[in-house]
């Protein structure tokens, strides 16, 4: 990210591309692994592909390659965490444990009255909440950490307590504002909802029942995690702490692990949360006149020639990612680099054109 102020990775950051080809062999595709590879300017880099069930996986970089190879390592996720919160929303709403159209301060302070128009569970998720990228107070607080872990310093409580407190300028539910702090909330409010811990139910109602083995929310060491780098890509920093913005950006995960999330949206029969990842296809939102992004309550949607294309980019102080999938080829890729976000940076650009084009 550029400043804390976001996670890159909304539709503003990529150009659309469609293009309808012909099947490839797997050795065009390994071929379009390695240039996308060698396209990103990052100490680690890895492109993962799957293509009906079957994975193609390429690695690189400008640093050597680390003690434990790069496609077993965890990356941070950042803002492509949402996709994974988006996904156990519906799966509580799927099996009628909650309603997404629930406000959200009566979950967080039961005492509290929803009056008119309330700011809903829906709401936060597809960001129309008409919440600011993060609570005011923010960056005062951030300051101090702002080239390490800036949140870290606003902790849970104070999430919570800065929606309690926030007044409105718009009716929810009628503009769209990327929200970090919108996303933020909806993880407490599921949290006081099921009475559960945010890390229990992430990882009971969805990274368990996925088989996501080796996912997580909290850093773990060097043998496990990949280190994330400065804009120079040289210099190391250190692991991302989110505070009370969990389920905006805690997420990490190695690229087979993400794959196999890709792939339960590529074929949901059969599967565990088969409803909710059916859910998290529907479109549910359209920015308006002069937008082509379709949102759903997880992912942006773009058109391709022969049928959607669903994405969501991520990245922290050090570390970027993209995930994305195509139902239409049986066709999802995982991408991650260990350099920090800049101006013009190829790796968005790279990782969604390359799907794109498959």
């Amino acid at each position: 990210m550029t400043a804390p102020a976001r996670w890159p990775g909304s539709p503003a950051d990529v150009t659309g591309v469609t293009s309808k080809q012909a099947p490839l062999d797997d050795e065009t595709v390994r071929r379009r692994l390695d240039v996308a590879v060698d396209a990103v300017d990052a100490p680690d880099v890895v492109f993962a592909l799957s293509r009906h069930g079957r994975r193609t996986v390429r690695t690189g970089g400008t640093a050597p390659p680390p003690p434990v190879a790069r496609e077993r390592l965890r990356y941070e996720m950042g803002s492509a965490s949402k996709t994974f919160t988006g996904l156990l929303l519906a799966q509580l709403t799927q099996t009628g444990l909650l309603s997404a159209g629930e406000p959200a301060a009566t979950l967080l302070d039961p005492a509290r009255r929803p009056g008119e128009d309330p700011v809903t569970l829906a709401h936060l998720i597809t960001h129309t909440a008409g919440l600011p990228a993060l609570p005011a107070d923010f960056f005062v607080r951030a300051l101090p950490a702002w080239r390490t872990n800036p949140y870290a310093r606003y902790p849970a409580e104070r999430v919570v307590d800065a929606f309690l407190r926030h007044r409105r300028r718009h009716r929810p539910g009628t503009r769209w504002h990327y929200s970090n702090f919108g996303v933020a909330v909806l993880g407490h409010a599921l949290t006081a909802a099921t009475a559960t811990p945010w890390d229990e139910l992430l990882t009971g109602q969805v990274l368990g029942p996925l088989g996501l083995s080796e996912a997580t929310l909290v850093p773990g060491g060097p043998d496990t995690d990949a280190t994330g780098h400065r804009k120079d890509g040289t210099t190391p920093v250190p692991p991302l702490i989110v505070g009370g913005f969990q389920a905006a950006g805690a997420v990490r995960a190695t690229p087979h692990d993400l794959l196999t999330f890709l792939e339960a949206h590529l074929d949901p029969a059969g599967r565990p949360l088969a409803d909710a990842l059916c859910a998290v296809q529907r479109p549910v939102l359209r920015r308006g006149l002069g937008h082509r992004h379709v949102h759903t309550v997880a992912w942006f949607q773009h058109p391709t020639e022969c049928g959607p294309m669903y994405f969501h980019g991520g990245a922290t102080l050090g570390q970027q990612a993209f995930l994305g999938f195509r139902p239409d080829i049986g066709t999802a890729l995982a991408a991650v680099c260990t350099r920090r976000f800049r101006a013009g940076d190829a790796f968005v650009p790279t990782a969604y054109t390359l799907l794109a084009e498959m």
